[in-house]
C-alpha cells in the first residue's frame, strides 16, 4: 500500500489524516459555543478526544494549534456562564449576615443548587426560607441572599462552584466533611474532573434520581437532604478513623 511513496509523502497522509481529524474536533467546539454556555462535561468529553488525537499525531499536525485555541475559548466560555457569573465583587457578610434570610435562586434546581440549599439549612442559616425565582426578571428585594445566579451574594468564583464558594465564604472549610463533599459537587457541576472522587458517580445518580422524581424544588431539595446528611457523616467518620 505504501511502496512507492517516500516519507515526505507518509508524513503528508498522515498530517492529513490529523488535520481532519482537529478540524473535526474544532468544528465541535465550536457548535458548543453557539449554543449557549457549554457544561463541563461537554468540555471534558472534547478535552479526551484531544488527547486520543494528540496520541497518534506523531508529526505534529498544523491543525492542533486550531483545535486547542477553541477549546481554549469553550473553557473561558464555562467559567463564564451568565446565569451564574458575577460582574463584580459582593459585599462583605459577617456570619451574623447570613441568618434569618430568604435566599433566593433559579428555580429548577439540580446539582449545585440542591447541595447550596442542605448547606445553607444545615450548616449556616438554620431559619432559612427559599425563594425560587426566573432569574432573568427577579429584583432582589431587602432581607435575600441569593445564590448559584448571575451576580449572586454566593455563586461561582473562578473554578469554584457555588457549594464551594459558600464554603469558603462562610468558614466552614474546617469541617473535612463538607470539603470533600464540595469536591465532588465541584466535578458534578463543572464536570471537570478536577477530584475524581469514587464517591462521585453514587451522589450523582442519587440527585439525577431525585431530580427524576419531582419538579418541586423544595421537595428536590428535601429528599436530597437525608442523602447528603449520610455522605457528611461518612466522610466525617473516615476523619476520626485516621
Amino acid at each position: 500500500m505504501i511502496e512507492g511513496q517516500s516519507d515526505a509523502d507518509l508524513r503528508a497522509l498522515f498530517d492529513a489524516a490529523r488535520d481532519s481529524d482537529y478540524d473535526e474536533l474544532a468544528q465541535a467546539a465550536r457548535a458548543l459555543l453557539d449554543t449557549g454556555p457549554p457544561s463541563g462535561a461537554e468540555i471534558a468529553k472534547l478535552q479526551r478526544r484531544l488527547t486520543e488525537i494528540v496520541s497518534l499525531d506523531f508529526f505534529d499536525a498544523h491543525g492542533r494549534q486550531n483545535a486547542e485555541a477553541a477549546l481554549r475559548e469553550l473553557d473561558e466560555k464555562r467559567y463564564a456562564h451568565p446565569d451564574v457569573s458575577r460582574s463584580s465583587e459582593p459585599a462583605p457578610l459577617s456570619a451574623g449576615d447570613l441568618r434569618k434570610r430568604t435566599w433566593v435562586t433559579r428555580r429548577g434546581v439540580h446539582v449545585d443548587r440542591i447541595a447550596c440549599a442542605w448547606l445553607i439549612r444545615r450548616f449556616i442559616d438554620p431559619d432559612a426560607t427559599f425563594r425560587f425565582v426566573d432569574a432573568r426578571s427577579h429584583e432582589p428585594q431587602a432581607g435575600e441572599l441569593r445564590f448559584d445566579m448571575a451576580d449572586a451574594e454566593f455563586t461561582h468564583e473562578g473554578d469554584r462552584c457555588s457549594f464551594e464558594t459558600l464554603l469558603v465564604r462562610a468558614e466552614l472549610t474546617d469541617d473535612i466533611g463538607l470539603v470533600a463533599i464540595g469536591e465532588i459537587i465541584h466535578d458534578l457541576d463543572i464536570g471537570d474532573g478536577k477530584y475524581g472522587r469514587p464517591e462521585t458517580s453514587g451522589l450523582g445518580a442519587m440527585l439525577s434520581g431525585v431530580c427524576a422524581s419531582t419538579d418541586d424544588d423544595l421537595q428536590r431539595i428535601a429528599s436530597a437532604g437525608d442523602a447528603l446528611n449520610q455522605f457528611h457523616a461518612y466522610f466525617s467518620a473516615r476523619k476520626a478513623e485516621r
